[in-house]
Formats: C-alpha cells, sequence, structure tokens
C-alpha cells in the first residue's frame, strides 16, 4: 500500500485477499502509472561518481597488503627504469643540479631516488624531471599516493578487526558467565517455589505468579542456549559448554516436578511451556549444526526429552 501511495494512488484500500483475489473477483484493475513518474529515473552523476568509487575501493579490498606493497615498489622501480632510460636517449630525463643524470649505476640510483621521492609525494627539488618524464612522474605521484593509503588503510583495519574480534571475545565470555549464573538463579527460585508450595497454608495464587515468572525466564535462557548451539563459527570449549547444558537439565526437571503441585496452569505458563518444548526439539545430538563429544549429545537429548514432558 505504501507503494502505490509513492507512486501517486490516492484511494488505496487493503484486501486481505491479495491482487489475485481480487482479479478473480472481477473487480477493476488500474495498468497505467501516473504520468508524473518516469518509469525509469535516470541515475543523478552523485550517484554515478559514487559507484566509480565504490568500484576503486573493490579493486583494492581484493589484493592483500603483500600484494599492495610488491606493486607500489615494482611502480617505483618501473618509473626508475623509465627515467634513467630517457635520460641515456636524451629524451628529457632527470636533471640533477646543472646537468643531466649520467647512464652509468650512479645515475640510475639517482632515477631511483627520484622515483621513491615522487612517490611518497615528498619531493626535494634536487632531482626534477625534463620532457615528456613529468607527465609519468605526475601519474607516479598519483598511483603511488593511493597505493600507499590503500596500504595504511588496510593496516589500520586490521588492527581494528583485531580490536573488535577481541571485544567479542570478551563479550561471549561474559555471555556465558550471566546464562551460567542466571541458571543457578533460577534453579535457586524454583526450589524456593517447591518449599513454598509443600508448605501448609501455601497461597496458589502465589506460587503461580512466582512459577510463572520462573518459566519465562527459562524459556529466555533456552533461547539463548538455542542461539549458542547453532552458532558453530563461535562455541565454548566443551567442559564450559557441558555446565551448562547440565545446569539446564536441571532446571527443566526440577520445572517438571514443581508443576506437580498445581491444580491448574495459567494461560501464560502454558505458553511458556509450549515455547520451551519447541525450542528443545532442536536441541539434540542429531539437530544441531555440528557434532559434539557424546556426553553433550547425552545432555541434549535429556533436555528434548524433559521439555516434551513439560508441554
Amino acid at each position: 500500500m505504501r507503494l502505490l501511495q509513492e507512486l501517486g494512488y490516492a484511494d488505496v484500500a487493503h484486501f486481505e485477499g491479495g491482487l489475485h483475489e481480487w482479479q478473480e473477483a472481477g473487480l477493476p484493475v488500474e495498468t497505467n502509472r501516473p504520468e508524473a513518474l518516469p518509469a525509469h529515473p535516470l541515475p543523478s552523476r552523485s550517484r554515478t561518481n559514487g559507484e566509480r568509487g565504490r568500484r576503486l575501493i573493490e579493486v583494492f579490498e581484493r589484493y592483500s597488503t603483500t600484494d599492495l606493497v610488491l606493486f607500489w615498489a615494482g611502480t617505483i622501480v618501473a618509473c626508475a627504469v623509465i627515467y634513467w632510460m630517457s635520460s641515456t636517449m636524451a629524451l628529457g630525463g632527470l636533471r640533477e643540479g646543472d646537468h643531466a643524470i649520467d647512464a652509468r649505476g650512479r645515475g640510475f640510483l639517482t632515477a631511483l631516488y627520484f622515483s621513491f621521492v615522487t612517490a611518497t609525494s615528498v619531493g626535494f627539488g634536487d632531482v626534477v624531471p625534463l620532457g615528456p618524464v613529468r607527465a609519468i612522474a605526475i601519474a607516479e605521484a598519483v598511483i603511488g599516493l593511493l597505493v600507499f593509503g590503500a596500504v595504511v588503510s588496510k593496516l589500520v583495519s586490521r588492527r581494528q578487526e583485531q580490536v573488535v574480534a577481541e571485544i567479542h571475545r570478551i563479550t561471549f565470555e561474559d555471555r556465558l558467565g550471566r546464562v551460567q549464573a542466571d541458571l543457578h538463579l533460577i534453579l535457586s527460585e524454583l526450589q524456593a517455589i517447591a518449599a513454598l508450595c509443600s508448605a501448609p497454608g501455601a497461597d496458589p495464587r502465589q506460587v503461580r505468579a512466582r512459577l510463572d515468572s520462573a518459566s519465562g525466564m527459562c524459556l529466555a535462557q533456552l533461547r539463548t542456549i538455542h542461539d549458542l548451539l547453532y552458532q558453530p563459527q563461535s562455541l565454548p570449549e566443551e567442559a564450559l559448554l557441558e555446565g551448562i547444558l547440565a545446569s539446564l537439565a536441571i532446571v527443566l526437571e526440577e520445572l517438571r516436578a514443581l508443576l506437580r503441585c498445581l491444580d491448574e496452569r495459567t494461560d501464560y505458563l502454558s505458553r511458556n511451556l509450549g515455547g520451551v518444548a519447541r525450542l528443545a526439539d532442536e536441541i539434540c545430538g542429531e539437530c544441531v549444526p555440528r557434532r559434539y563429544a557424546a556426553n553433550l549429545r547425552e545432555w541434549m537429548n535429556v533436555i528434548q526429552h524433559v521439555a516434551r514432558e513439560l508441554a
């Protein structure tokens, strides 16, 4: 509906059956586009320039830092050879002071020195280009700055990736610690509810209210553990994962035992238990996306079995 309104249609209403049932009912369908809006808008100049910039960035992203450094060094050496050969063939070349560089090894070193300071945009001015070589020097300066900037950007981005990865690791470990702590708190709450339920003269409404809250927390932790098992790229060690699964199984068994003292279940509790059963249905040794040790698969199967009984 929003798309139709943006296209200029003023009288727009929602129809449950969709366009197919509308046409089957023989209702009128307008096929003409509003004349005020072109069917294929021309791309703006800013958008075209932005696409060209993204393509240039993608070219640099395809290559590694080593490849870019080698290309940068190769450009310096290749341009130095061009400068040196132009000087020896009297096609402009380089001038150092009042004389052109010579054709011997010292002249090539001077050309290499000039090529390096040109690529880094230093340009001390002690060696200057002559004739057509000036265009090559300009092109080398532009290419050198682009490639050198890409190298620096890659080095900085790599460091940023390391920092981000470290932050993710610390956050992930903190999340695992909170999961274990929350499971212990839920277990303590369930045990306290069981003691309250078995006490003479206990108020059933208070028991149901506390059990509703505990079931909601149990569902939230089960959802977290479910997501954890379905992210194989960031899994904890098997010993830590076994402790989490064992704690979850104990919590579910305590919840199952506690349900026997209730005369009736609230709608909220029934929905939570249904959610627990649905999530636990995907926690088993054959359901998760990777293979685990036999003891972990046993805990998964226990969780699945107990959760099905809860529902």
